[in-house]
């Protein structure tokens, strides 16, 4: 069974991410990362990455996402397929498919569609 204390996002600090889209953004288009990335503000489009995605508290995302790890504080639609791990946290809401390895659906959050859990 997953732990929070095993999900190295939580760990991070903002100073730990290279790129944070900030609150008061709004971006429409295709993202592709290296490095951990934290979104706060809004994002349409799509989300390709190597690495570990945050949508953080109050951010909304309208994209499908693909990533190793992925925690989602805010809002997701679209469908996620994370390497690694999905967590959803108590306030965090997805309205889309999940594919992961582990899927983590904290009490109080939300989750409206298909869970695959599943190597990939």
């Amino acid at each position: 069974m997953a732990n929070v204390n095993d999900f190295d996002l939580f760990d991070l600090e903002e100073e730990d991410f290279d790129t944070i889209l900030a609150s008061d953004i709004a971006f429409s288009g295709n993202i592709k990362f290296a490095k951990p990335f934290m979104i706060r503000g809004t994002v349409s489009g799509s989300i390709d990455a190597t690495s570990d995605l945050v949508v953080d508290t109050g951010a909304v995302v309208h994209a499908g996402i693909s990533a190793t790890k992925v925690l989602v504080r805010g809002e997701v639609v679209g469908d996620i397929t994370a390497r690694d791990m999905i967590f959803i946290s108590s306030t965090g809401s997805v309205r889309g498919d999940i594919l992961s390895k582990q899927v983590v659906l904290e009490p109080g959050s939300k989750f409206s569609g298909k869970c695959t859990m599943t190597t990939i």
